[in-house]
């Protein structure tokens, strides 16, 4: 469903959820924060019941908190409520923003920890992410920095969150998003382009080939064909690359097939005309193609003294254009996120927060 900024109805609209009367609070355990949310099964379209914890601890810290609905997908059996949450100063716009997600990829791994390590699902991407922002809020919000925080549902999925939040904007200059970028600023992060490729065929008994026309002997050279494909590389950020995700089609093994697809997912240095065009004249009478996701490439700003990197992976940014001029930046690796092992340094997190403050403090004095 698409739904202009212009004519957002109440479904897309922030409401003020708690405000508690201020009163003094110690500053939070990142640690223990980030092990009580990992603990919390967030698996993207059931992210109601994190949700609502972070709604509970953002009040108590003296946040105006405020949540907008988030429609559960069409392909969804969960039955939770999903909503983005927004916190910040009652009645002002903020300059920047601290902001990440919500939901995790499955299956879900309660939490854990030794003396260097927290582990669980989320641990990194994003709930220890979410732990170091808060913090990192208050702090600024102390210091008399105009900051908002913004947790959104269904990054892990098609970005929900993102471009519903996207609807309703706060006014903010910046937007520093959060992944898993092992404490060091991107300067870019590479796009995203799915791919949906379908051979077809006529059925035949499989000892009599010549009477048919199989449509994976169709999919199999369009794929050898794409496969050495030379794609575009840029010299700062490296190559596209491709990867054959699924493979299906056929009837049976003593079966000629008359269907065969497959889809594949390119990772994009660059705008993605030159690369759609490769695809299409390569698998050229053999296949045809469905271009079904695109992400584009962005570019981020630098800041002075920071180590900086090339995120490989896509991100919520591209769906949240209105919420300021975006940075790429959080604790972990993501080598470890989308894995048993999934796990976030308990120094990286520490130094997370301190990031977090000082690129804020930067960019607002900017």
């Amino acid at each position: 469903m698409r739904v202009s900024p212009e004519s957002a109805g109440p479904l897309y609209a922030w409401e003020t959820m708690k405000v508690k009367p201020a009163r003094p609070v110690a500053e939070l355990d990142a640690v223990a924060l980030t092990r009580r949310l990992v603990d919390i099964e967030s698996v993207t379209y059931n992210e109601g019941a994190v949700g609502r914890e972070l709604v509970e601890i953002l009040a108590s810290r003296n946040f105006c908190v405020e949540t907008m609905p988030v429609e559960q997908h069409g392909e969804s059996r969960s039955k939770s409520e999903r909503f983005n949450v927004y916190a910040g100063t009652a009645g002002e716009n903020p300059d920047v923003v601290l902001s990440t997600h919500m939901d995790t990829v499955p299956p879900f791994y309660p939490s854990s920890e030794d003396a260097e390590f927290v582990y669980g699902r989320g641990a990194c991407d994003a709930k220890g992410i979410i732990a170091a922002q808060i913090i990192a809020a208050e702090r600024l919000l102390a210091e008399g920095v105009r900051v908002g925080l913004l947790f959104v549902v269904g990054e892990e999925r098609d970005s929900a969150g993102a471009k519903t939040a996207n609807l309703q904007p706060r006014g903010s200059r910046f937007l520093i998003n959060g992944e898993p970028t092992d404490n060091r600023l991107a300067v870019a992060s590479k796009g995203t382009l799915r791919v949906r490729l379908t051979a077809r065929g006529k059925m035949a008994h499989s000892a009599y080939p010549e009477l048919g026309e199989s449509a994976t002997h169709k999919l199999i050279e369009a794929l050898n064909r794409l496969l050495v494909l030379q794609l575009p590389v840029v010299e700062d950020v490296g190559p596209s690359t491709l990867n054959v995700g699924t493979l299906e089609g056929g009837r049976a093994p003593n079966v000629i097939a008359d269907h065969a697809e497959a889809q594949m997912l390119i990772r994009l240095v660059g705008p993605s005309d030159e690369t759609k065009a490769a695809v299409l004249k390569a698998v050229d009478g053999l296949a045809e193609v469905e271009f079904t996701l695109e992400i584009p490439f962005q570019r981020f700003r630098a800041v002075e003294g920071l180590p900086t990197m090339v995120a490989k992976f896509t991100t919520d940014i591209p769906f949240l254009t209105r919420w300021g001029e975006p940075l790429l930046l959080g604790p972990g690796s993501i080598h470890v996120a989308h894995t048993p092992d999934e796990r976030l340094a308990k120094r990286e997190l520490m130094e997370a927060v301190e990031l977090y403050v000082k690129v804020a403090r930067e960019l607002v004095a900017s």
